[in-house]
């Protein structure tokens, strides 16, 4: 959360003159609504549900850099699903997630203590964003576009 998956996406895509999906911005095109009312209404499993069938789609469809939603990683199929794709690992630690986001945004599984939370979920999905990442690429300190050249050069990918 709040690591810079869409604006790096952005990034990466225009510099390899490919297109940029976000799955994110996908389910909320799709619901009408966004992702913390989806959460209050319908409950996290639902909205997992419409994220698992979201990346489903975006990968069966599209043919660039696509940014998932920090949880997509949660569900086993999605996780089998991205093994055949390089997979990028944004990794950041709490204080820079304060710094970006202040943790206060609407982020439906930060309500109470965020950053007591904020870590509770890394520790929690830090195992599986290494397990399917070809990559893992540290954004504390840097900005968009140095991640982005980051993740290019750790790619060994080179601009179009």
């Amino acid at each position: 959360m709040g690591v810079g998956k869409t604006t790096v996406g952005a990034l990466l895509a225009e510099r390899l003159g490919v297109p940029h999906r976000d799955t994110d911005a996908d389910i909320v095109a799709a619901q009408g609504r966004e992702i913390a009312d989806i959460f209050v209404d319908e409950g996290e499993s639902y909205f997992r549900g419409l994220e698992r069938e979201a990346v489903r789609t975006a990968v069966a469809e599209h043919a660039g850099v696509l940014a998932l939603g920090g949880g997509a990683i949660l569900d086993e199929s999605t996780r089998e699903l991205l093994s055949a794709h390089p997979v990028v690992y944004l990794s950041m630690d709490v204080e820079e997630a304060v710094k970006r986001t202040g943790l206060n945004q609407a982020r439906p599984l930060l309500a109470v203590n965020p950053r007591k939370q904020w870590r509770e979920l890394m520790e929690a999905r830090r195992t599986l964003y290494t397990e399917v990442a070809r990559v893992v690429v540290a954004t504390d300190g840097r900005t968009p576009e140095e991640v982005a050249q980051a993740v290019l050069d750790a790619l060994e990918l080179k601009d179009a």
